[in-house]
């Protein structure tokens, strides 16, 4: 079932970035514009402070904005009670950072209400600084745009106090300190700490700037700058938004009843899906990779005996995938002679056991490479940002490289076509494409902005079969409105990182990337091998999300840290074997779901309380979800003999047990034997009936 190319041009441009903010000083009084309308949002003013009120639609709650004039700080407020604040004291509301200390907007000196928005000028705690803010309040949200005059900031920055909105969420894939993403992702990320320096574009993380609160208001930071975001950092109850670049801020606060709809709002501006790139298939079997089971110590005969070894134990699925280490050298694209002696060979002999064949590929091309003078001498890779002379070099996991740069049309040409007469000549029907397609090192290409390079990669990859893998895209319209699947970065093999990966997916979906699967079943990161515990609750909880991305074989492999043979019992492959099959029926009603992302942009797999917001302990459940509006899934994530499962309101089908139950309450110990994986079905939804069809 290979999916026929399909054409970029479904895919659209970036956003523009807004131009600077460009408001002239005001005088100490309102200005008043003619008489608004019922509906229209109104300024008022009193001792210290000015209030933005906007009322309430058929479909907006209403809210209101204060603007502290003695100390600036905001505050939203929705039906008399604090939705998101900034923090009072020496932090400051509207921070910029300038000579290596950080300075902040203090006394309101100058505003104006004129035209719908409230324009702002504030001393500050720098000698000769102002800032100049301008507010601008819609039904939903407000726009908030500053920049600093008198002073040459290095960078701006938003700061909020967490517990003014309670608890917030979104962000992607966060460092921490304590692991994450690899082996932690806090959710919700005030309950642990997140502490990421190097949130941009170029990331080769799956994150956007946005985030959303239990409180229903969210935060979207328009910028192709990359950031400094810091949540709870040193437990300081903070959120820290900084910029680095001297251009206006500009950020967009939504004010909402409930997190979908603030969701939705942020789904409104970057877009949802055009269409999903993996095929029924792809969703109905899992995919299965070398990387987990055999890193770069592969060849031909480990691959084959691989692919054997799983078509023997019944374990199914729709592609097999080499991954590292079959290139000569990396950019060569030219299988190692010695390791694949018959690539043609291999290729017919994995589409005879049932299996699509996949290869893994990067744009990046080492320096040893026998194409990287070529690719240079030619003008092919990307450009050094400190001298456009030469190319730039980057150093990855696997060496120094340059990167083909996408801007230009005959290096994007000269690497499809190798790409191309390469998967002709062997019979490959997919690709995985690893690595970004840009560094903040590099230069982009004349007429294009390093956030453009999101997009062209886009591009790029949606001419190809990704083979329910997908690609690490974001930050970009074109890569919500591609459709791609999501991979999560490399977890590790332990109980931590299969947690993580749960809460990341949660985390990933919901901000706008909905066809989510983990990091490979089982883990990687060059960690033991996976116990026969923690593989096969990772295929449980797989089984139980959009796509299943597999590598290590539940009949055996190799452990990296002691080049050892594991070998997994029969029970092992017997309860991987059902995993697998249970994400098969459930196919159909996934499949539902697909079609109703399509249309709406919402999440598969998300939280509890996306669907039951008035259910205030849904907001710090970190190890259930719902997939889609009927399953909610509540698999064993550690070693414990049983486990607490919260379910919201509403009448639940308890699959395990046959039972009905009462929802809005704790099971405070359901057994989970390894055999088990609890999953409520909830009755009277859309698609309970497939659901239960599927599950019984």
């Amino acid at each position: 079932m290979r999916r026929p190319s399909r054409r970029s041009g479904v895919l659209l441009a970036a956003l523009a970035l807004p131009a600077a903010l460009a408001a002239t000083p005001g005088p100490a009084q309102a200005q008043a514009d003619a008489a608004p309308g019922p509906h229209a949002p109104r300024l008022t003013r009193s001792a210290g402070e000015l209030t933005l009120t906007v009322p309430g639609g058929r479909t907006t709650p209403g809210y209101q904005l204060r603007v502290t004039t003695g100390q600036l700080a905001l505050t939203t407020r929705r039906s008399g009670a604090t939705v998101l604040a900034t923090p009072t004291g020496d932090t400051g509301a509207l921070r910029f950072r300038t000579a290596g200390a950080w300075q902040h907007a203090t006394r309101v000196t100058g505003w104006t209400w004129k035209n719908g928005a409230l324009t702002l000028t504030a001393a500050t705690t720098a000698p000769g600084a102002t800032v100049r803010a301008r507010i601008t309040p819609q039904a939903d949200r407000y726009q908030l745009d500053w920049q600093v005059e008198g002073a040459a900031p290095e960078r701006l920055g938003l700061a909020y106090d967490l517990k003014s909105a309670g608890h917030w969420y979104g962000h992607g894939e966060a460092q921490t300190p304590d692991g994450g993403p690899g082996t932690a992702q806090p959710w919700p990320l005030d309950s642990g700490q997140v502490v990421h320096p190097a949130f941009g574009p170029a990331s080769y993380y799956m994150i956007d700037p946005f985030w959303y609160t239990s409180a229903a208001t969210g935060l979207r930071v328009d910028t192709g700058q990359t950031m400094d975001v810091a949540i709870n950092q040193d437990k300081d109850g903070l959120g820290r938004f900084d910029i680095e670049s001297a251009d206006a801020y500009k950020a967009t606060v939504f004010v909402e009843s409930t997190p979908l709809d603030v969701y939705r709002d942020y789904v409104g501006i970057v877009g949802k899906p055009a269409q999903s790139d993996a095929t029924y298939r792809q969703y109905a079997e899992p995919v299965w990779n070398s990387w987990a089971q055999f890193y770069t110590h592969v060849d031909q005969a480990k691959l084959l005996d691989y692919a054997q070894d799983l078509h023997d134990a019944g374990i199914t699925g729709h592609a097999l995938q080499l991954d590292d280490k079959w290139e000569s050298n990396y950019g060569n694209m030219t299988f190692d002679a010695k390791a694949y002696p018959d690539p043609k060979a291999m290729s017919d002999k994995i589409h005879d056991l049932g299996f699509d064949f996949g290869l893994w590929v990067t744009l990046w091309i080492n320096l040893d490479s026998d194409q990287y003078r070529y690719a240079a001498d030619h003008g092919y890779l990307l450009r050094d940002a400190a001298d456009t002379a030469k190319p730039c070099t980057v150093t990855w996991w696997n060496g120094t490289a340059g990167i083909v740069d996408l801007g230009n049309p005959d290096a994007k040409a000269w690497y499809e076509g190798r790409l191309k007469s390469l998967m002709s000549a062997y019979g490959i029907d997919g690709l995985k494409f690893d690595t970004r397609f840009f560094d903040e090192k590099c230069a982009p290409h004349e007429g294009y902005k390093p956030t453009d390079y999101q997009r062209l990669g886009a591009e790029l990859a949606d001419e190809y079969d990704l083979q329910g893998v997908g690609i690490r895209v974001h930050w970009d319209a074109a890569a919500h409105r591609a459709g791609f699947v999501t991979r999560q970065v490399d977890k590790g093999t332990g109980w931590n990182s299969l947690r993580a990966s749960v809460t990341q997916n949660l985390a990933i979906s919901t901000i706008g990337y909905p066809f989510v699967a983990t990091d490979m079943i089982g883990g990687s990161s060059g960690q033991p091998a996976p116990t026969k515990e923690v593989l096969v609750r990772w295929a449980q909880s797989a089984a139980l999300m959009p796509l299943m991305y597999a590598s290590t074989s539940p009949v055996d492999t190799i452990d990296p840290t002691t080049g050892k043979k594991v070998v997994y019992d029969a029970q092992t492959t017997a309860l991987y074997r059902e995993a697998i099959a249970r994400h098969a029926r459930l196919a159909p009603y996934l499949w539902d779901q697909v079609q109703h992302t399509l249309k709406t942009g919402d999440p598969i797999m998300r939280p509890l309380f996306f669907d039951h917001p008035q259910d205030k302990a849904a907001y710090t459940v970190e190890d259930e979800w719902m997939l889609g509006p009927a399953i909610l899934a509540a698999p064993q994530l550690t070693a414990a003999p049983s486990r607490p499962i919260h379910l919201p309101p509403g009448q639940w089908y308890d699959v395990t047990h046959g039972k009905t139950l009462q929802g809005n309450t704790t099971l405070p110990a359901y057994a989970t034997p390894l055999g088990t994986t609890p999953i409520f079905v909830k009755l009277g939804t859309e698609g309970s009936d497939k659901a239960l069809r599927a599950l019984r």
